[in-house]
């Protein structure tokens, strides 16, 4: 089996069974993301200790590229320290955009490397990752909020919604 069917492979087992998928309750923070040229709808729900990635799940509906791109980031980030999750971060959008980037490490997130090639589609598998940013921004601004409250300061409102326009 060559390298590019083994990829499509684990996206399309990514795409038709994913990993982490449906509602995660209790959570500390909820981002949507949207990419209206496909359609890719996603809501990603995440629970921190501290730094870390303690759990995360994501639901919604769109593309093959966008849901294996998901279930993957899924799994690449749990139980991860924040540091970690972005470097990984910085690490796939490379993969994604850069024909120079090497997978080295990647895992299963180096099958999405064929992506850059339709560049329509570097959206779609991106998606999870700019929502999950917003979801830990959601979480930072929480434990700002929660240290004005303690400095007896008002919290502010935010609950992001992401657009891959």
């Amino acid at each position: 089996m060559q390298l590019t069917e083994l990829y499509r492979e684990v996206i399309l087992d990514h795409n038709r069974q994913p990993r982490n998928y449906g509602r995660l309750d209790p959570h500390d923070a909820e981002a949507k993301g949207h990419n209206p040229l496909c359609g890719d709808q996603l809501t990603l729900t995440l629970r921190s200790e501290g730094n870390r990635i303690a759990d995360l799940r994501f639901e919604g509906n769109g593309c093959a590229i966008s849901m294996a791109s998901a279930s993957m980031m899924t799994e690449a980030v749990k139980g991860q320290e924040r540091p970690a999750v972005d470097t990984l971060f910085q690490r796939v959008h490379a993969l994604l955009t850069d024909p120079a980037a090497g997978s080295e490490g990647l895992g299963k997130l180096a099958s999405l490397s064929g992506v850059r090639e339709f560049p329509a589609r570097v959206k779609c598998a991106s998606l999870c990752w700019h929502t999950l940013n917003a979801a830990l921004a959601q979480v930072d601004a929480t434990l700002a909020d929660a240290a004005l409250a303690n400095a007896g300061l008002a919290a502010r409102d935010a609950n992001p919604t992401v657009s891959t326009e």
